[in-house]
């Protein structure tokens, strides 16, 4: 596989700066820690100010997030106003200062440090926040004005996010509620749950050997969870009536984020979202589901309700029914947020039809790999318009503990349209129901496109495309949750070679279509999530 990129992301590893020292979190109290908000914010201003898509000047942001104290306290007045730089309260100026040069950005944070102050000293709506409650209203006010997914994670929230992206541990059981008690729901495969013999449908009776009888299925689930290594012990009711303990080590156990299904002679592939072998779970399913004297007519790859997870994962998954070609770029203001993925993998599929199902909650690494296979004429994308979230977050670490997600860059599907906002349209639209989608097939088996143009609009549309000709593009196939029409499509189109052939529409993207990416080798790149 060949990857033009460096530390990409939808939502990214961590990008530390200079300054950037992790400390412990504070608690929000009594105490104004002006320092804290001082080193906080000169971090974010270095940070943000050159990775946003359009470029903000530092005073612009500054003052963004000092809007963040009227927020507090509607009687507080944050301005920059000829020259000076005020806090005012009714009546009175608590604060007047000269603003900093436009690109010190550690000058406006030690001043937002001292407008906070003064707000502090003056009010108790902001001193009642706490420092940590201060802070989070000045990021949330600034960030009010950015786009929708650049944002602030406090403390605890991102040593949460810390822990999901290190891995933890866990044992490869998913737990649920009946009946009054807990019940083992599903077990992740050649996980230490089952390579235990532990199955599905046994009572979970407790951890550790302490009940769980009373307990919440919040706190059985942190309790099962853990370091990786550490042991745990589960006193599980078999289905036969019998208690048994087991002895675990608590490991890495990916989600089992792919199932497939043999419907009649369709090869139905499930993949709920992208995890750390989701490329490798797809392709064994489909090794298996197509062997034997019986292969299947076709292939249909649901990804129906699948918000995303990691993005080299589903270039991994494109890589297994796409033998090469350009999967995704992206593109943005500062030179290292640019990249190209590019597969060279093997068609495991051995050239079947594929025909891949989405919906209105399909999104991010889902919305890349149906628009992939649809750009590079590999398969026929039935359903409706995805989500559209085609935004890419780079992430750095804050003293306080916490972390900032900034948007650095646009995802732009192999033919150079944008998934953000647009989302993947359809070949075939069901969502305008069955009487319609039933013209359009018949359409098809003449060699009729019904969604022609409206494709060649989204496919030729490039960013910064303006809400009312997303909306427009949309409404040709509007979002819907999934239904059984979307089945009853893939198999006619498979069924239907020629109906098939002109759902496809179109040649092969190629990179021309593309912008060029950063020249760097990114074989060695870390998971990358969005």
């Amino acid at each position: 596989m060949k990857h033009s990129l460096l530390l990409l992301l939808i939502m990214l590893c961590p990008a530390l700066l200079p300054g950037a020292a992790h400390a412990e979190p504070f608690a929000a109290g009594r105490t104004f820690d002006q320092r804290m908000v001082a080193d906080v914010m000169s971090v974010a201003l270095t940070f943000i100010a050159p990775r946003t898509l359009e470029a903000v000047p530092i005073p612009d942001l500054t003052m963004w997030a000092l809007r963040g104290l009227t927020t507090l306290d509607a009687r507080l007045q944050p301005e920059l106003k000829a020259g000076t730089l005020r806090l005012l309260a009714p009546g009175r100026v608590l604060l007047a200062r000269a603003p900093p040069a436009d690109d010190d950005a550690h000058g406006w944070a030690v001043a937002a440090g001292q407008m906070a102050r003064a707000g502090w000293d003056s009010s108790e709506s902001v001193r009642h926040a706490g420092t940590g409650g201060i802070i989070r209203t000045l990021f949330d006010e600034m960030f009010n004005h950015l786009d929708p997914y650049s944002r602030y994670a406090p403390p605890e929230e991102a040593r949460e996010a810390r822990n999901r992206r290190a891995g933890q541990g866990g044992v490869g059981v998913q737990v649920g509620q009946s009946g009054g008690g807990f019940v083992v729901q599903s077990i992740v495969e050649d996980g230490p749950a089952w390579q235990a013999g532990l199955r599905p449908g046994g009572r979970l009776l407790a951890v550790d050997g302490e009940s769980v009888q009373g307990a919440d299925l919040a706190a059985v689930t942190a309790l099962i969870a853990g370091p990786v290594g550490a042991p745990v012990s589960l006193t599980v009711r078999e289905r036969d009536g019998k208690a048994r303990t087991v002895e675990l080590a608590r490991a890495l156990v990916p989600p089992q984020t792919v199932a497939s299904e043999r419907a009649a002679d369709l090869l139905v592939l499930h993949v709920s979202s992208f995890s750390s072998d989701t490329g490798a779970r797809l392709a064994q399913a489909l090794v298996a589901g197509t062997a034997g004297p019986h292969p299947p007519r076709g292939v249909v790859l649901d990804l129906r309700g699948n918000r995303g997870g990691l993005l080299l994962q589903a270039v991994a998954a494109a890589e297994v029914l796409l033998p090469q070609g350009v999967v995704a770029a992206t593109a943005g203001r500062d030179p290292a947020a640019a990249h190209l993925f590019v597969a060279n993998g093997q068609d495991l599929s051995g050239g079947l039809p594929i025909v891949v199902l989405v919906d209105g909650r399909s999104a991010s690494a889902a919305e890349i790999l149906a628009a992939a296979l649809a750009d590079q004429h590999r398969a026929v994308v039935a359903g409706s318009a995805t989500l559209g979230k085609g935004l890419v977050q780079t992430i750095t670490p804050l003293p306080d503990g916490g972390e900032l997600l900034v948007t650095w860059s646009r995802v732009l599907a192999p033919l150079g349209w944008p998934v953000q906002g647009l989302g993947v349209l359809p070949q075939v639209c069901t969502s305008l129901g069955e009487e319609q989608l039933r013209r359009q097939l018949a359409g098809l088996a003449r060699g009729d496109q019904a969604m022609a143009r409206a494709l060649a609009r989204a496919r030729t549309a490039r960013p910064p495309i303006p809400p009312a000709e997303t909306l427009e593009i949309r409404n040709a196939c509007p979002a819907a949750e999934g239904r059984d029409l979307d089945l009853l499509a893939a198999n006619r189109l498979i069924h239907d070679p020629n109906a098939y052939s002109a759902a496809l529409l179109g040649p092969p993207a190629s990179p021309t279509a593309l912008p060029p990416p950063a020249p760097r080798d990114l074989t060695a790149a870390p998971a990358l999530r969005n």
